[in-house]
């Protein structure tokens, strides 16, 4: 039997996936084989593997610091919200339809429990020790009899929980007592250390809390993690996206990132807002539009529905208004679908429309279907037009993942080149260009193509250019970045917990 430690939190976003990567890449560092595991996750923010299977990615950057490519397992599964108390539900990395709150939990979660156990029993076979994340928290009371991601994991494998609290956010000592009085026995017997999170200041003011803390719970509290700022990890979920909201302003380049209700796949835009003379800012009114010198359309969960709701808000006026005094606008995937002529939904497949007309900037139609495509790609960008330079690179990786089949309805620029998918030679054409009005049009269905430094840094000398800037070079390598990111991470985590007795806690389940 592997190794085992599970991360469980008082609430959401109080640092569990952060620790569990950062745990994952001190014992990568050991030599450990270590692996990462969440058995669900619910999130917009998704990815997909080599072998075309779609998963959270927070394992995918637990995965990366584990030195190890990110594999289905490690997320069996995936709740994608739909809106209407819905969402897609994914197994295994393959979606097997849209359930209500009350559908999945009353009747199928246990059901996926199946697929969560079979997915243990082969990284326990494959790796000396699990990483595992726990998700909101384990003492929801009206959740606990269908949960399949807390405790019922813990009790599964008889694995020792460390559990987390945000001190930042206020009431840790309070939050830390309530969740361990509102477990059972049994489940309390499996917490064996407390983990204070996103601490600032003298860690020595908060002695009398950790002894009051050991007193009452008796628990270690195994150390307090300082909050770490601009990190550079991938996040999951919209509370993440709520922290991008504070950019520079300094920055020459301004970009605004349209925020939909049912956005997904924002990590998309991360590498760009790093950029150091990049001002990149989340929108979600007309107000806060303001005079950027490039505007992006993401991807939606729920594409008609956010298309109706840039209409409704008068967002999408805006954007025209924009574009036509000559601001580039760029969509990827259901962003991309957004700038055609029509998007029609004949199955219903993520609304009640039948059809919705697009924005009518490319010539294309989509229409949805029952299936779902995912794939990772490889592409080059070949000769593409853009504020009257020409941007080309090539051995672009990203990935697919999109339930429509765009078709064009007269001859339009394709600007890239899709040269492989999941790992085998391929021969096609992705996206559209078109010089609308005053502005240019670019779209896409390749989620991490901004990833590319070297197109990256094109993209935004020719912004840079046009308000008369020199260019620069390539300011960042995001791949060199991550890992030093991981390492930094890694370094904080091991000096502010106690890793003696971690181990210790660990060789309990040793058999």
């Amino acid at each position: 039997m592997s190794n085992a430690i599970m991360l469980m939190g008082t609430s959401s976003h109080v640092g569990k996936s952060i620790i569990t990567t950062a745990l994952c890449r001190i014992f990568h560092q050991q030599g450990r084989k270590v692996v990462p595991f969440k058995a669900q996750n619910m999130a917009l923010n998704s990815y997909v593997t080599k072998d075309g299977k779609e998963m959270g990615r927070a394992q995918v950057a637990q995965a990366e610091a584990a030195g190890l490519e990110p594999m289905v397992d490690m997320n069996p599964v995936l709740l994608k919200p739909t809106g209407n108390s819905c969402s897609q539900v994914v197994l295994n990395g393959e979606p097997i339809g849209n359930m209500s709150a009350r559908e999945y939990h009353k009747g199928y979660s246990l059901k996926a429990f199946d697929a969560v156990k079979a997915a243990l029993g082969r990284l326990q076979a494959g790796f000396d020790t699990l990483v595992i994340e726990g998700a909101g928290s384990p003492a929801e009371v009206n959740l606990k009899a269908n949960d399949i991601v807390n405790m019922r994991v813990a009790k599964y494998l008889q694995a020792p929980v460390l559990l987390i609290a945000d001190i930042d956010r206020g009431g840790a000592l309070a939050s830390l007592v309530g969740t361990l009085e509102l477990l059972d026995e049994e489940e309390r017997a499996l917490v064996k250390g407390l983990v204070i999170n996103k601490f600032r200041g003298d860690v020595s003011l908060l002695t009398p809390a950790v002894d009051f803390l050991e007193q009452k719970t008796g628990k270690p509290v195994l150390g307090i993690v300082p909050h770490i700022d601009a990190l550079g990890i991938d996040d999951e979920d919209s509370v993440s996206l709520e922290e991008k909201q504070a950019v520079s302003q300094d920055a020459p380049i301004s970009i605004a990132v349209i925020q939909t209700p049912k956005l997904s796949n924002f990590t998309d835009f991360d590498s760009l807002a790093a950029e150091p003379d990049v001002s990149l800012y989340y929108v979600k009114s007309v107000e806060e539009l303001g005079e950027p010198d490039l505007i992006l359309l993401p991807g939606s969960k729920n594409t008609t529905e956010d298309l109706l709701y840039l209409r409704e808000s008068g967002i999408e006026a805006a954007i025209r208004q924009e574009v036509e005094q000559g601001t580039p606008l760029w969509g990827i995937c259901g962003g991309y679908q957004m700038l055609g002529r029509a998007i029609h939904d004949p199955l219903h497949t993520e609304s009640a429309h039948d059809s919705v007309t697009g924005m009518g900037y490319l010539a294309m139609e989509t229409t949805f279907a029952a299936s779902k495509l995912t794939t990772q790609v490889t592409a080059d960008c070949v000769k593409l037009p853009f504020l009257g330079r020409t941007l080309m690179a090539e051995d672009m990786p990203g990935y697919e993942i999109h339930m429509g089949k765009t078709e064009f309805g007269e001859e339009i620029q394709h600007p890239f080149h899709i040269t492989a998918k999941a790992d085998k030679a391929f021969d096609g054409w992705d996206g559209a260009w078109t010089a609308a009005n005053h502005g240019e049009v670019v779209g896409t269905y390749i989620h991490g193509i901004f990833d590319h430094d070297g197109f990256r840094r094109q993209l935004i000398n020719a912004l840079r250019e046009r308000k008369g800037l020199a260019g620069l070079s390539v300011q960042r390598n995001v791949r060199m970045e991550k890992e030093k990111a991981y390492n930094h991470l890694a370094d904080v985590v091991r000096q502010s917990l106690d890793m003696e007795k971690l181990a210790q806690i660990m060789g309990e389940t040793t058999c």
